[in-house]
């Protein structure tokens, strides 16, 4: 390994906030709001306030999938939170989640505030009941893989993904530590895999909702342009249940929500309604105003 990159860490760390690549605008050494601004409010109990990251999908994706399952009382309002312009450090935002970070539920029955993915996975699965196990071994076995997901993901995205993918520079040795950590989950996951239809068992849960945004992307060749790199085709079972969960219609929808990149379908910048998923995704307002240009 090269050692042409040395660095000398300074007696005292100082912040260049121009550092970070093309993230470097969402995290800086202090917290609390940068500016007054009070979030939109919308017209259902649940009130997402988001960015279609991965993070941000598992929270759409489950109460989509909550939807199917006929739970009318999961409808909800997905506002857009631009990261990479500041958003999240509004006064609004810093108020439902002082860590400044996508996604932050706000449920206006309860009046509950909840943030960080997990917890809103799991506060949705006991607010209504649903895919998260009654019996208490099954329901610990789900939360031990949620769990999992919540202490593995930093090591791909802010890891892996960052180094391999976003860093303004390549270092061998960042690139390769995350890499050996990412490889090592993945053979966490299929060995369970092996043994299970799902996360935990033969049931879909909160479980693998929390964990397909970030390994079920990755491993389906849809993170980092990585797929050749992390060899994902010796993961035969993760890429088995991947490819099932992705065909689930409420995983399809859900992953459209709040995203701004990718083909103009796949993105739905706003949900207010299911209609939206028909009328508003990016292409359908792209042909509508260029229809109204030509009049």
């Amino acid at each position: 390994m090269s050692n042409s990159n040395h660095y000398e860490p300074p007696s005292v760390w100082t912040w260049d906030a121009e550092s970070g690549g093309k993230w470097a605008s969402v995290n800086r050494p202090i917290a609390g709001p940068t500016h007054e601004a009070e979030l939109p409010r919308g017209k259902h109990p649940l009130q997402i306030y988001s960015m279609g990251t991965p993070n941000g999908q598992k929270v759409t994706i489950m109460v989509e999938e909550l939807l199917a399952l006929g739970v009318t009382e999961a409808e909800y309002d997905a506002h857009l939170i631009q990261i990479s312009e500041g958003g999240q450090f509004s006064s609004g935002f810093v108020e439902l989640n002082p860590n400044s970070k996508i996604p932050v539920l706000l449920d206006t029955e309860t009046g509950s505030r909840v943030f960080e993915s997990g917890a809103i996975l799991f506060y949705l699965a006991e607010k209504f009941g649903k895919l998260l196990p009654k019996d208490a071994a099954a329901r610990t076995e789900v939360m031990n893989w949620l769990f999992w997901l919540q202490g593995s993901a930093p090591y791909l995205g802010g890891g892996f993904g960052h180094f391999y993918f976003y860093a303004p520079e390549k270092f061998e040795y960042p690139i390769n530590r995350f890499t050996m950590e990412v490889k090592r989950q993945l053979d966490v996951l299929e060995r369970e895999l092996a043994e299970n239809r799902y996360l935990g068992g033969d049931e879909y849960t909160i479980a693998d909702i929390a964990t397909w945004p970030w390994y079920g992307n990755l491993i389906l060749g849809e993170a980092y342009n990585a797929g050749e790199f992390l060899q994902v085709e010796s993961y035969p079972n993760v890429r088995r249940w991947a490819a099932e969960i992705l065909e689930r219609p409420a995983v399809q929808r859900g992953r459209k929500v709040n995203r701004t990149w990718g083909e103009p379908a796949e993105q739905l910048h706003e949900r207010h309604d299911a209609s939206d998923f028909e009328l508003k995704t990016q292409d359908k307002l792209d042909a509508q105003t260029t229809e109204e240009a030509k009049k």
